[in-house]
């Protein structure tokens, strides 16, 4: 939009409100994510336990790697997801904190 003076410091100013920009930026997370080339089916296992266990084991081992791992749990919790892998934690994990 333009560039404005204020006492010797030099601004831009950008027409998007600060507030409005950081929930962008927030709800982008996934657009870093770890998983955006996986299965999706890998994080969301049949069920917890027998050979779905190692599935839960796997995308759980992609999540401790990823750099956007705490909004992918915030997201999760935010919006009450109660199936699947978020954050690496699994639906019971969530439940219990």
């Amino acid at each position: 939009m333009g560039d404005r003076d204020s006492g010797g410091l030099r601004m831009v100013v950008t027409g998007i409100p600060r507030q409005r920009a950081g929930r962008e930026e927030r709800r982008d997370w996934w657009k870093s994510a770890a998983c955006q080339d996986a299965d999706p089916e890998l994080f969301f296992p049949v069920s917890s336990v027998g050979l779905s266990r190692k599935d839960i084991a796997r995308a759980k081992a992609v999540c401790a790697s990823c750099i956007v791992r705490r909004p992918c749990l915030q997201f999760a919790l935010a919006t009450h997801q109660t199936y699947g892998v978020w954050g690496g934690t699994t639906e019971e994990e969530r439940r219990r904190s």
